[in-house]
């Protein structure tokens, strides 16, 4: 019989119905009827083409061919179940590779986690560069953050933010414009086009102009005084976004971490 065709089902009210030598008790286990596992216990006779169990006058009794297949059944069973031990061991694992971009992981991930990390010291960190949409099926990802409008055709969950601010160096500095891919600005106008908010930002300290780029990014270097805001926080429709496939999503570290970083 083909693996695909084994009749999981049927075995394990086979196993059940071995062990209490009743369908009723059986039933109770199962939390079925007892008419379904006699319906199971039939299908898989037939299935099978033996008989499996007999009723005699002292009660339910195995049939020798029954009695048979039970211990590698039961050994079956066991191996079962090392099995999802095995695959659920990465839920305590304090291990977690997260996909970011890099200026985003420079400027805001890496001192968060710095204190995450000083509240468990067994966690460890893989950290991966992901400027554009993470392959999940290629990295052995457990979670990313993204730039966009959601989380696409994962889960997700925001990270809080203000939105977006325009920034400058401290005391004022050029009123050109520094354009970034992502910030929606008119880079027709640009005295200085980089490759990702944290280089805008950096520009803008160095009084090369002025930089729109997300609160998240920029908080730490306004606290800092090394750049300076222009006007007032505004809001956007874009945003860094917490993301994972639902089975990583799922995941008890996964959903501890999302908690340490969303608020």
């Amino acid at each position: 019989m083909k693996r695909t065709h084994l009749p999981l089902n049927g075995l394990r009210v086979l196993d059940a119905a071995a062990r209490h030598l009743s369908f009723t008790r059986a039933a109770d286990e199962l939390a079925v009827t007892p008419a379904a596992v006699g319906q199971q216990v039939r299908a898989l006779e037939d299935t099978l083409g033996v008989v499996l169990f007999r009723r005699t006058t002292k009660g339910l009794e195995l049939t020798p061919e029954g009695e048979a297949g039970l211990s590698a059944l039961r050994q079956g069973f066991l191996q079962f179940e090392e099995a999802v031990r095995a695959m659920q061991a990465g839920q305590s694992s304090k291990s977690l590779t997260i996909a970011a971009p890099r200026d985003l992981t420079e400027k805001w991930l890496l001192p968060r986690l710095a204190t995450i990390a000083q509240r468990d010291s067994d966690l460890r960190f893989v950290l991966v560069t992901a400027d554009s949409a993470p392959d999940f099926t290629e990295a052995n990802l457990d979670l990313a953050i993204t730039w966009g409008e959601g989380p696409g055709l994962h889960e997700g969950e925001a990270i809080e933010s203000e939105g977006m601010v325009t920034v400058e160096r401290p005391g004022g500095g050029a009123a050109a414009i520094i354009a970034w891919p992502g910030d929606g600005m008119d880079e027709a106008g640009a005295l200085v086009r980089v490759g990702d908010a944290g280089l805008a930002l950096d520009a803008a300290a160095r009084g090369l102009g002025r930089a729109t780029v997300p609160e998240l990014l920029a908080a730490h270097d306004i606290a800092a005084g090394k750049v300076a805001l222009v006007g007032e926080p505004r809001p956007s429709r874009l945003g860094y976004w917490l993301v994972a496939p639902l089975p990583q999503w799922r995941q008890q570290k996964v959903q501890a971490l999302v908690e340490a970083l969303a608020g």
